[in-house]
């Protein structure tokens, strides 16, 4: 399965963003904490090329917080300089401006050395659609100045903030590859809503994050919705609508005859997941 979706407005961001390379310090890229390898795009780094990037692990309040540090540990393994974040309450978020003259010490002192007075820091955020950007600037800000949205590409134009005396943050569109060759990637981007429903069958995607949540999260799922005995796996997609089909006879996803309807029943699990109601979960792992 391949998923083609590259909107005309982020192939224009993705022209913009290298156009505005030149005025950048640092980048900030912002990853979704429950899938923060599905949520990297590859783009990114073709884009920004050798700009000193601070990874932030966004939403997770969300995650599974023994999961968040050990992706925490993979990116700073790999040379990322990472932070945890939760841009909705504002956990991590005052650190970003540390954070940055951290990777960019050399740098001010230079400038300090040759009898400059350092400017605010410069810094570019870029993701993927509803990981949380301008979320993060209207938390930044303290007010809101950027608009917001539970729905995919919510973000369509640039802007400059300035932050205090110390970091002028530009914000950009979501952007998106061109393709998912990795079907796995598709459904953990569709579970978590940062692509757009229509593009993978709802309860396709309660499935396969089914299959993930068993497996991890066993007791969590049977003391949400009263569920007894389930198995420690689920080996395939028969095993996965029959939990499915559980969950909706008790929650009452019914239609006449006594019916579950699977899709109401996928779109209760999908927002359990996403509202944090199922509990701290994370959908992938390092390894």
């Amino acid at each position: 399965m391949t998923i083609q979706w590259f909107p005309g407005h982020m192939t224009r961001a993705k022209r913009q963003i290298e156009e505005k390379l030149k005025l950048i310090d640092v980048v900030f890229e912002l990853l979704d904490a429950r899938i923060p390898q599905s949520s990297r795009n590859p783009m990114i780094d073709e884009i920004t090329g050798s700009k000193p990037r601070l990874i932030l692990l966004n939403k997770a309040d969300l995650a599974d917080p023994v999961q968040t540090e050990a992706w925490a540990r993979y990116f700073r393994d790999k040379g990322h300089a990472t932070h945890a974040i939760d841009a909705n309450i504002g956990t991590g978020v005052k650190d970003l401006a540390g954070k940055s003259k951290e990777l960019l010490q050399e740098k001010i002192q230079r400038q300090i050395s040759k009898g400059m007075k350092p400017r605010p820091l410069r810094a570019l955020i870029v993701g993927i659609p509803n990981v949380g950007k301008s979320t993060l600037i209207n938390r930044l800000a303290g007010r809101n100045i950027a608009i917001t949205g539970d729905r995919p590409g919510v973000t369509k134009g640039q802007q400059w903030i300035r932050f205090g005396g110390e970091l002028e943050l530009l914000d950009t569109p979501g952007i998106l590859w061109p393709r998912f060759d990795d079907p796995v990637a598709g459904f953990r981007l569709a579970a978590t809503g940062a692509i757009k429903e229509e593009i993978l069958h709802i309860d396709e995607v309660a499935c396969f994050v089914l299959k993930i949540l068993v497996e991890r999260y066993r007791p969590a799922m049977e003391e949400r919705y009263g569920l007894e005995d389930l198995p420690t796996e689920l080996p395939d997609m028969q095993a996965a609508i029959d939990v499915l089909e559980n969950i909706g006879r008790r929650r009452g996803c019914l239609v006449s005859g006594g019916n579950v309807d699977y899709e109401k029943a996928a779109t209760l699990l999908l927002r359990d997941l996403r509202s944090g109601k199922l509990g701290r979960m994370t959908l992938e792992s390092p390894e």
